[in-house]
């Protein structure tokens, strides 16, 4: 039973974000475990790279370009991936994007539209074109990325740590909007993990000292730290978990501040 639990043959599991880091580690972790897996992302090229390596390892990739904040582009995902595959078990909503390095009170307007746009508009709207289809299947996953900065305010991180508190509220709010009609909502909140998007963070001394020194693992995150949680709350393994936000830190800060 346990085996059955995390096998992915036959669904159609949709990640945003997957032309590198994160969503690139989780789209290949689908597909290892036998899921039919779209890529989205802003950048076809980018997409088709990874869409590629997937398939010649012997795996299921479908790659398709997509600005989640744009709404003709989510849209457009939408319609051609049901059009594919005819339906969507799980969506990992991963894309997210941070042009601002500074305190929320120095943001701009600009900015902060940009961060709040991909970041939960996003997401939220993505989430209601898929969940309908979802619901006519019968039900489904969705896992939200988001990041401890969402549960405790980080350095350098206002804005963005606003928008990820938001979309850990709305996991919880579309759980128990969408819990009767067969659709999970959870979500992960990483720590600092050593990705290209998070470089501004672990290749400063002070801050990668801090989050050493402060874990039990001493160490930074990597991309396959994430990969587990996900993959366990969007199997059946988690069909009794909605509206919960796993923390994916290495324990930091349980040695001290």
């Amino acid at each position: 039973m346990i085996r059955e639990w995390f096998d992915f043959r036959g669904k159609v599991v949709l990640v945003t974000g997957a032309s590198r880091g994160i969503g690139e580690a989780l789209a290949r972790g689908f597909c290892e475990l036998g899921a039919e897996v779209v890529l989205s992302s802003r950048k076809q090229e980018a997409l088709d790279k990874v869409a590629a390596e997937i398939n010649a390892s012997g795996g299921k990739a479908f790659a398709l370009a997509c600005h989640v904040g744009k709404a003709e582009d989510r849209q457009k995902l939408a319609d051609e991936v049901f059009k594919k595959y005819g339906k969507v078990d799980v969506l990992v909503n991963n894309a997210a994007t941070n042009p601002l390095f500074g305190p929320a009170m120095n943001a701009t307007e600009e900015a902060w539209d940009k961060i709040f746009e991909v970041n939960l508009k996003g997401p939220f709207l993505l989430t209601r074109a898929i969940a309908a289809k979802m619901i006519e299947k019968g039900g489904g996953a969705v896992v939200n990325v988001a990041s401890v900065a969402g549960i405790k305010p980080m350095m350098g991180l206002g804005v963005y740590s606003i928008s990820k508190a938001a979309l850990l509220m709305m996991t919880k709010v579309l759980a128990s909007e969408l819990g009767e009609k067969g659709i999970r909502v959870n979500a992960v909140a990483p720590g600092v993990i050593k990705t290209r998007f998070s470089e501004a963070l672990w290749k400063n001394d002070f801050i990668r000292k801090v989050v050493e020194s402060s874990s039990p693992l001493g160490r930074l995150g990597e991309v396959d730290d994430v990969v587990g949680a996900v993959v366990f709350l969007a199997s059946d393994a988690a069909k009794y978990i909605t509206g919960e936000t796993v923390v994916i830190n290495g324990g930091t800060g349980l040695k001290g501040a």
